[in-house]
């Protein structure tokens, strides 16, 4: 983790860039994580291993595996799913898919669930990408 001291409206608050290693954002000089004001904004993650790799063309995996990067990244902030308030996903076939949505958030959250937005987009960073999870999680 990495942190830097910013200054706003005359008062300091601290901003922490969450890492893993390896970190596979950094090439793209985006942050996996920042902790600040007590939440910790994960960037979005997709079905992606540590390799890089894209770990199926199949919709559940690519989302369990997304889901286990947001954990991941989030444990890395010494948090975890638990302390998940907001979850953003992002999915390229509504239609197809809204029923896996439903089951990963069964596998990955739990009551109270998180407030949740879902949007379908026509393509995400990688063509063979389907599912790409951020969360918002309170910082312990």
């Amino acid at each position: 983790m990495s942190s830097t001291d910013v200054t706003e409206a005359g008062s300091a608050q601290e901003i922490q860039r969450i890492a893993t290693t390896p970190d596979w954002y950094e090439p793209y000089k985006i942050s996996q994580a920042i902790k600040a004001g007590g939440l910790i904004h994960v960037s979005g993650q997709a079905g992606f291993d540590e390799q890089g790799r894209t770990v199926s063309d199949d919709f559940l995996a690519q989302g369990r595996q997304a889901f286990a990067n947001v954990e991941r990244v989030l444990a890395e902030a010494g948090s975890s799913l638990a302390d998940v308030v907001k979850v953003g996903i992002f999915v390229t076939d509504m239609a197809a898919d809204l029923a896996h949505v439903i089951t990963l958030r069964e596998e990955f959250l739990s009551e109270p669930y998180p407030a949740d937005t879902l949007l379908e987009v026509s393509s995400l960073a990688q063509p063979e990408w389907r599912i790409e999870v951020e969360v918002t999680a309170l910082a312990r």
